[in-house]
């Protein structure tokens, strides 16, 4: 991996016409550290947010000993970077023979779930393969709804009485009994933890049965906040984990084992791409990534990212003023969908041929990128300068859609 100082000599180096991914593994393994310090629980990252073996690689060099994963192929890209790591396989519904690979291939002892048939699987499996139940920790998911940028509780969970239920039916057969929910991702109020926290109290006490571990999932934010962008300020945490820990303590849970599953708020800010204007139309500029690469945090408008503008030093001559107005930015496909909710924000000099680095993208653009219309960015190089101390022209994706921006369409071309 070529290595730069700043996304500036990487572009002025390389004058690339594909997307170029900057990856910051000292930013990565610094974020990774601070969860850890603050966290007095089980770190166990979420291989889904970012599974590249170069991320999982630094965060085993951070500290990093125990992933949560989802599927057969994140329990080899999580032993990959670490053969002893432990696995908490946290998906709530699973294949059969995916259960019997975790607990037979990959030693997997932690499960979670959130119907009485996945226990039935579960039970079966291990019954066939003569593992002692006591060995083995099963953690009921709980419904919980709360307050965040991405919302996840419409899809999983057991509501309390079926909850209660569930921890009554485990324990009897002789599992450890843990209890999980999942408040989000990019949460920015600490009471979606007090509400899921005050159900999971009540299914212990309804249930009566001893609880041996309580995850708390991810949801943790990173601070996609920068200067200009009116977004709301998140947190950051080393204030908010203590907020969450008093929460946990007065749920009744402070004698319980904890284990947490942060993946934005380790690995957002340790990757950006820097991506060309293919053409400039008005105010509106094609470039050569998009919503089906690596920008669909940038597509559902829920994240705002920071962006700096590297102007082709071989233009010259420039036209417009040296202020931010903004853009409507189309990606790289022929689908007409392919074009961000948002407008960036950035200098008015901005034509065909300049490069835009687009900051903090570490987070699911790597894990949802697709091979859509044969675009498939994969090219990376090491960047040592954190985004934010990097130097260059800053802008911003705007909180406002393009409906809100002022002026009429013909401002962004389209007339």
């Amino acid at each position: 991996m070529q290595r730069y100082r700043n996304a500036r000599e990487a572009v002025d180096d390389l004058r690339p016409d594909v997307p170029i991914y900057g990856f910051r593994p000292q930013v990565l393994q610094q974020d990774a550290q601070r969860f850890l310090a603050v966290f007095p629980g089980k770190t166990a990252y979420a291989v889904k947010t970012n599974g590249e073996p170069a991320i999982l690689e630094n965060l085993v060099a951070a500290g990093v000993g125990t992933f949560d994963v989802a599927s057969p192929q994140e329990f080899v890209a999580a032993r990959g970077a670490k053969p002893d790591c432990e696995l908490l396989y946290m998906h709530p519904v699973k294949a059969q023979s995916d259960i019997r690979l975790a607990f037979e291939q990959y030693r997997i002892r932690s499960i979670s779930l959130d119907h009485e048939d996945e226990v039935a699987k579960v039970l079966r499996i291990v019954r066939a393969l003569d593992i002692d139940p006591a060995t083995i920790t099963v953690f009921v998911r709980l419904a919980t709804k709360g307050h965040a940028a991405y919302e996840l509780s419409k899809k999983f969970g057991a509501a309390p009485g079926h909850a209660t239920e569930l921890v009554q039916r485990i324990a009897s057969i002789g599992f450890r009994v843990g209890l999980c929910f999942h408040v989000g991702s990019q949460v920015e109020d600490i009471g979606s933890y007090r509400d899921a926290l005050t159900i999971a109290a009540q299914v212990r006490r309804d249930a009566g049965a001893e609880i041996a571990a309580l995850d708390i999932g991810g949801g943790f934010p990173a601070p996609y906040r920068h200067e200009g962008n009116a977004g709301p300020a998140v947190p950051e945490i080393e204030q908010m984990m203590p907020r969450i820990l008093k929460e946990i303590d007065a749920a009744g849970f402070g004698d319980v084992p904890l284990i947490a599953e942060p993946g934005r708020v380790i690995v957002a800010r340790c990757l950006s791409v820097i991506v060309r204007v293919l053409l400039r139309k008005g105010r509106r500029i094609y470039i050569n990534d998009g919503i089906w690469s690596s920008l669909s945090d940038s597509w559902t408008g829920k994240i705002m990212l920071p962006a700096r503008f590297l102007p082709d030093p071989a233009r010259k001559r420039r036209a417009g003023k040296d202020e931010l107005v903004p853009f409507r930015v189309c990606g790289a496909t022929c689908d007409s969908v392919d074009i961000l909710s948002r407008p960036f924000f950035l200098p008015d000099t901005l034509d065909t041929g300049d490069w835009i680095e687009i900051g903090h993208i570490g987070a699911y653009s790597l894990s949802l990128r697709t091979r859509f219309n044969g675009f498939y960015p994969d090219t990376f190089v090491e960047i040592e300068t954190p985004f934010e101390e990097a130097p260059g022209a800053r802008g911003y994706a705007s909180v406002e859609t393009m409906g809100d921006v002022p002026g009429d369409d013909s401002a962004f071309g389209e007339n």
